[in-house]
């Protein structure tokens, strides 16, 4: 999958739903949508070690704040913000079993979705879009240095709102995130491509406003 050519079909999705939105009022409710969720990040890692062997990451779990603005009853945009931090290790290298310490991911997340009966109690919908992912604050572990290279990935989405009471829901949520990143350790005398590609699994409470 291009990156460059799902950031250019995002960017002008987003930029015809901003150019729409003031055409799009929405029956009265205001357009904000503010849900805080407790997420497990599970990433499914493959990886290629110069040395031999296998990158292993280990699951997270963490509060995420994710803000959403209706253009229309239907369509929105949703931007989510949350980091986690992982272990990170490297089996069967021809060095043997090596810590790779642990370091902290930050992926923010911008998603066009599309939301289903909007006048019901019961409000499924799907999104997919864009992820830039920051590595920061890296404990090199067992070698001398580590660095994670920064970039672009792509998300899908699908979850469930149910209306509590008034303006408060409870959430359900699920992304599929494709997130991949260059290690470079000691230097670069090793250096190892991973693929994490998370689940992100989430409940919560959000509150339209």
């Amino acid at each position: 999958m291009r990156i460059s050519s799902v950031l250019k079909a995002f960017t002008c999705a987003l930029a015809l739903q901003a150019a729409a939105g003031p055409a799009m009022a929405a029956d009265g409710e205001s357009p904000w949508l503010v849900r805080l969720r407790l997420i497990d990040v599970a990433p499914q890692e493959s990886s290629t070690v110069s040395i031999g062997g296998e990158a292993e990451v280990n699951s997270s779990v963490v509060p995420e704040l994710d803000i959403t603005y209706f253009w229309s009853k239907n369509v929105a945009t949703e931007l989510i913000l949350a980091t986690t931090k992982h272990d990170v290790s490297a089996k069967g290298t021809a060095l043997g079993d090596l810590s790779l310490g642990d370091t902290w991911v930050l992926p923010p997340t911008l998603l066009m979705q599309y939301h289903f009966n909007p006048e019901g109690g019961v409000k499924p919908y799907v999104g997919a879009g864009v992820n830039y992912t920051f590595f920061y604050n890296a404990d090199p572990g067992d070698v001398a240095s580590i660095d994670y290279e920064n970039g672009f990935g792509v998300a899908l989405q699908a979850g469930v709102d149910f209306r509590i009471k008034d303006n408060w829901y409870f959430n359900v949520d699920a992304k599929k995130l494709w997130l991949n990143t260059d290690v470079s350790i000691n230097g670069g005398g090793v250096t190892a491509d991973v693929d994490l590609d998370p689940w992100v699994l989430g409940v919560g409470f959000g509150y339209r406003f």
